[in-house]
């Protein structure tokens, strides 16, 4: 979005005409431009209602129907924190007392606006004047906010008990950015955040991948998973930190939330036997090296050593992992592995794997299966021997 299509956008006449198009569905878009232009709006604000209709139905994945209220860019919207998530980090600054925070590289604004519903004041600091402007209309409705247009490591923060940053993992600009392979490359910088973190209450959102090595030792590092998709890790510091608590796993669905939490990174289960369930642990417990602390509690053991799958001989329901029952251990061969999937008549596969290097969507073409039946089948290692599990999901309970 350029300057020209935001000063459109931000108009009355703008805001009106965003409010009242219909929802954005794809393939619609050539048929609502020459709506829009017959009607005689300008091409910039036929342009800029259009891009927002789009990023808002994208964005209700992240925001409900909260989506609707706020604007957007594509960039902005990527690195966006989900509300429910943006929730959570603001009620650490709660807890810990803070009074004014710092939002230092704030995007969109939208942990910053999670921060503001608790009567927290807020400001962000941008250096992209679009987004910036974005965010001041996002955080327009909350009192004893503001959005300062400006570099985050050169922002004086005297006053402020509290520093959020959510630095920006991709190249600069709105739209047609590329990742940030590097955290050297990161803005603000992991130096900087890190060197605030010492004398400030101090809250970092990162990759979920981020080099565990580069996790300072006095952090609270906690990676969060939405409905089994891995989203980010947040290091914490000060008082936003948890006491004894350094490596901790939450898991949000749509039944609630569930955290597993430890002072340290916990040894791996032993390996045994493969039993009548088989585990696969959510990507938060794998990324927090919980996975010692979630086989004690299932009563179960690794499947092999070095592979994030535990078994057991027991059900023990969990929202730390999905449960399947192992209904036969079926050849590892792929010829073999045809034939019987071919004699059991299935024709949907599900492929699933861990320690094999297999590509699960050009095996599935290679089988060219036309049964009836639906199938899961699990490669992977079982006590360092390749296998290939027959197995089914067990429904979960709420």
């Amino acid at each position: 979005m350029h300057m020209a299509e935001l000063a459109r956008l931000l108009t009355p006449e703008g805001l009106r005409l965003l409010d009242a198009l219909p929802r954005y569905t794809a393939g619609g878009g050539s048929a609502q431009v020459a709506a829009l232009r017959k009607a005689g709006h300008p091409p910039e604000l036929v342009s800029a209602v259009l891009t927002q209709a789009r990023l808002r139905e994208k964005a209700a994945a992240k925001f409900g129907p909260f989506a609707d209220r706020l604007l957007y860019t594509p960039a902005g919207l990527e690195q966006a924190t989900r509300l429910r998530v943006a929730a959570l980090h603001a009620g650490r600054y709660r807890d810990a007392g803070v009074s004014r925070v710092a939002d230092l590289g704030c995007g969109l604004g939208t942990d910053a606006l999670a921060i503001a519903a608790l009567g927290i004041a807020v400001t962000g600091v941008e250096r992209d004047e679009v987004t910036a402007a974005l965010a001041s209309y996002n955080l327009a409705a909350f009192e004893g906010t503001e959005v300062v247009l400006g570099d985050a490591e050169g922002f004086d923060l005297a006053g402020y008990d509290g520093v959020y940053l959510d630095p920006a993992r991709r190249t600069s600009g709105t739209s047609n950015t590329s990742r940030l392979t590097r955290p050297d490359d990161y803005s603000p910088s992991l130096d900087f955040a890190f060197s605030l973190a010492a004398r400030l209450p101090t809250g970092v959102k990162l990759g979920p991948g981020l080099d565990r090595d580069l996790i300072p030792a006095d952090a609270e590092a906690q990676w969060v998973s939405v409905d089994g998709q891995l989203v980010e890790m947040g290091l914490w510091f000060g008082a936003l930190a948890r006491d004894e608590v350094r490596r901790s796993a939450l898991v949000l669905t749509a039944d609630g939330a569930a955290e597993l939490s430890a002072p340290a990174d916990s040894p791996d289960a032993e390996v045994r036997e493969l039993g009548a369930y088989l585990y696969e642990p959510d990507g938060a417990l794998i990324r927090a090296r919980l996975l010692g602390e979630l086989a004690e509690r299932l009563g179960a053991g690794m499947v092999s050593p070095g592979i994030a799958y535990l078994t057991g001989d027991e059900l023990a329901p969990t929202p730390f992992a999905t449960a399947f029952r192992v209904l036969e251990v079926l050849p590892a061969s792929e010829a073999a592995l045809k034939k019987e999937l071919k004699r059991r008549d299935i024709g949907t596969l599900e492929i699933k794997k861990r320690g094999t290097d297999v590509d699960p969507a050009a095996l599935r073409r290679r089988l060219a299966l036309k049964g009836s039946v639906s199938a899961t089948v699990v490669l992977t290692r079982v006590d360092g021997v390749h296998r290939a599990l027959l197995v089914e999901r067990v429904p979960t309970t709420s």
